[in-house]
């Protein structure tokens, strides 16, 4: 765009703004690591992880506001995990490493008697969407 003096610049630098995302949160300027998204319909505030992407209508919360972070009254809260992000090994974590290790180290001749052990999984009868009806290896 030209005007009378010649083209006309941004009123901000380019190299003002930070690459970062920070939080929402007003006089707030820790980074984003987390994103807030109101589900008004089910009367639910979603937190999940930082979103790739700024939303118009979502917020992005710093580690202590996302941790803070409380509904209103009637409101639910649903926290979602981030699956990228490393996980504390659980018991049920470590107990099926250990029974991975121990399957691993049997003999050949075991492992294909327990191959026939496998019949007796439950099989798969229907399906909708992301759910899987099954029918019990007894009935």
């Amino acid at each position: 765009m030209e005007s009378r003096r010649g083209p006309v610049k941004s009123e901000v630098p380019s190299n003002v703004v930070s690459p970062v995302r920070r939080c929402s949160r007003t006089a707030c300027g820790r980074p984003a690591v987390a994103t807030l998204t109101y589900v008004y319909a089910d009367s639910t505030a979603v937190l999940g992880p930082l979103a790739t992407y700024a939303e118009p209508h979502c917020y992005d919360l710093c580690a202590e506001h996302s941790e803070r972070l409380t509904a209103p009254r009637g409101w639910e809260v649903v926290r979602l995990t981030d699956a990228s992000a490393p996980a504390r090994p659980s018991g049920d974590d470590l107990e099926a490493l250990a029974n991975a290790v121990r399957e691993a180290a049997r003999p050949q001749e075991r492992a294909a008697e327990a191959g026939g052990a496998r019949a007796a999984d439950p099989v798969e009868v229907g399906r909708r969407g992301h759910l899987r009806v099954l029918r019990s290896p007894e009935s």
